[in-house]
This record gives C-alpha cells, sequence and structure tokens, in this order.
C-alpha cells in the first residue's frame, strides 16, 4: 500500500497562492438569484423514467445550481402522455424491456437513451436498437453531451489566485483500483511510484464537495488517470483539478483528443514523456520553477471550469439538467436508425 506524507509538507513559498474555499451545494442554492420566470404551460416536460440508481435529487435543482429553467422536470409516470420527453437511463433498462413502456408513444415526444459509460462498459440489450430519437453520452457526437465542460468567461478582468500548495502530486481514487493490479491507470501509478512520491487520499474519505476540491487545490499537480482509454471518455477525474486551480497529468485518450474539449496548455499528458520517469523529472523540475509553472495556469484568463458535485446522490443531476436544457431549446424531431451502429460501431 503506497505511504501517504503525515504531517502534509508545507508550502514551498509565499509565493504559492492562498487558501481558498468552495462552497457548499446548499450554499450554491442560496446564492441562486432569483429572475423571473417562464409561464408554466409554456415548458416542455422530461419525465425521468426511473431515477439512475436512484439517485434521487430535488426536481427543482436544474434551476437553483444551473439556472435550467426552460424545462419541467418530473418522475410521475402518469404524465407520459403529456411527456416532451422521456429519459431512460441504459443501466437501468431490464433485459426483456419489462420496465420499458408499452403505452402508445405520442408524435410529438422523445425518447432519450442515457448512458455514461464507454463502450467496454456498455452491455447489449436486444430491442432497444431503434427505440431512441435522442443519444445523452460523454461522447461529443452525442446529442446532448454529458460532461463538465470549461466555459468562457464572462469577467475576463478577474485575477486568478493560485491556491496554497502543499502537495506536490496527488491522487484521489477508490481503494479498489489499487487492488485491480490488470487496470492501466494502476500500472501507470507504479511505475511512476518508483521516481517520484504519490500523496495518496481516499474517495471515501471525502462524504461533501468542498472538502475533496479543497484537498485537490492543495496539490501542485493531480492524477487525471482513466480506468479505461478510450474516444472522448474523459470524466470528472480531468475536471476536478482544472476546477480546484491545480494542473492534470492525464492518462486517457490522445492530447488531441482532449483538446476536443480543453485547452492544450492547462493539462499535461502522459504521452508527451517517452516514460514515467521522463515525466517524475519534468515534475520536479516544474516545482522549482515557478513562472514555468503558473503558465499552465493562463487559459484562465479566459475559460473557466465549475466544480461538480461528488454527493452521491447528485451523481447524475448535471446530466439530467443538460436533456432539460436540450429540450427547452431545440424541438427538432429525429430519430436514431441504430442506436448499436452508432455507439458500438
Amino acid at each position: 500500500m503506497p505511504s501517504r506524507k503525515c504531517p502534509p509538507p508545507m508550502a514551498r513559498s509565499g509565493i504559492w497562492g492562498q487558501t481558498v474555499r468552495f462552497p457548499s451545494i446548499e450554499e450554491i442554492k442560496k446564492a441562486s438569484v432569483s429572475k423571473p420566470k417562464a409561464p408554466m404551460e409554456d415548458k416542455p416536460l422530461l419525465l425521468l423514467w426511473s431515477w439512475p440508481e436512484n439517485k434521487k435529487f430535488d426536481l427543482q435543482d436544474c434551476d437553483t445550481l444551473f439556472g435550467i429553467d426552460g424545462c419541467r422536470l418530473t418522475d410521475n409516470r402518469s404524465l407520459f402522455s403529456s411527456a416532451h420527453g422521456v429519459l431512460f437511463f441504459h443501466r437501468g433498462i431490464s433485459d426483456d424491456l419489462s420496465n420499458v413502456p408499452t403505452l402508445p408513444r405520442p408524435k410529438f415526444q422523445r425518447w432519450i437513451w442515457f448512458n455514461p459509460d464507454p463502450p467496454s462498459s456498455t452491455r447489449t440489450i436486444e430491442g432497444i436498437r431503434g427505440l431512441f430519437n435522442l443519444t445523452m453520452s460523454y461522447r461529443k457526437d452525442a446529442d446532448i453531451q454529458a460532461r463538465w465542460q470549461v466555459s468562457f468567461k464572462t469577467n475576463t478582468d478577474a485575477e486568478f489566485i493560485l491556491p496554497k500548495k502543499e502537495h506536490l502530486l496527488c491522487w484521489i481514487v477508490d481503494a479498489e483500483v489499487l487492488h485491480t493490479k490488470s487496470r492501466e491507470n494502476y500500472r501507470y501509478y507504479r511505475d511512476l511510484l518508483k521516481h517520484i512520491n504519490v500523496d495518496i487520499f481516499f474517495s471515501t474519505e471525502f462524504a461533501k464537495s468542498e472538502d475533496y476540491f479543497l484537498t485537490i487545490s492543495s496539490c501542485k499537480f493531480y492524477l487525471s488517470l482513466e480506468n479505461s482509454v478510450e474516444p472522448d471518455h474523459i470524466t470528472e477525474t480531468l475536471n476536478g483539478p482544472l476546477a480546484a486551480g491545480t494542473v492534470p497529468i492525464v492518462l486517457g485518450p490522445p492530447r488531441n483528443n482532449y483538446e476536443d474539449f480543453i485547452p492544450g496548455s492547462s493539462f499535461i499528458h502522459v504521452n508527451d514523456f517517452s516514460g514515467p520517469d521522463k515525466l517524475a523529472k519534468y515534475l520536479v523540475e516544474l516545482d522549482k520553477d515557478y513562472s514555468a509553472y503558473i503558465r499552465y495556469f493562463e487559459w484562465r484568463k479566459y475559460y473557466i471550469a465549475r466544480p461538480h458535485f461528488i454527493e452521491d446522490n447528485y451523481e447524475f443531476t448535471h446530466s439530467i439538467c443538460q436533456a432539460c436544457y436540450h429540450l427547452s431549446i431545440n424541438k427538432v424531431y429525429r430519430v436514431v436508425p441504430d442506436l448499436y451502429k452508432w455507439f458500438f460501431g
């Protein structure tokens, strides 16, 4: 088992920044600014046919957390006939389709297929190839992208303040990963550990988002290692350090695929180096060169990354709200002729 520094080392220099804090979900809701609402009857209705993994949140959270109020969200199946969209979570669909509605589908209604998993982790279900109108996935060619993204800053004069750094290199990880030695992220971590210390924190230590992001912000570099290497499959393990003010070291699809979503100067890709030893040497050099290190945050002049939520019942909130937003701005009716041909290629 990897060792952890205890107590954590002090920041190397006062120039490394200031202590920061991240708001809780409750604080975000309280800070939500009241604004004129569109008439309720003018908003499309999105029906959650079932809650993904039964992780429920307040039906008003799309508005209070993301300012999305252009649609109505419900889990009341009796409203099926009037729903403009019905969202189905792939993992929640039974193999025999017994939990998929058999009622006649209204002509205006769109069925949304929601799958956050890559093809290698997705089971096939006979009978759903032609059921859906819209796809929601992490993939950039999905109708609805279910991912946290950087966005343009509204106030470009706001100066980025580098958080205080107490650790050089960190990784927040599920303990299971450290016992599943066949995973590529584990193998790379073990090879890197031969050349540089990695401060390990277990995901079970964090119950609240603000504590999770505060820990990441205290690290100069963070291991954003994906469980599987597949096109477009870039998860919140990248969003964490971007939002916290830390440089992510990524293992996943090629660099150019990451640059489809984030500035190329905001991260370090393991493929940029011939091996973990060369990466470790580079990190040690950056640790001593403030000017070179701070250049990894120049993208902050123009973009911002918003912290995601790690609370269990909020795992799918952002994605569901993106589906609600899509319905509110896109009235085009379409079909997906062959879901599996698109997803599995």
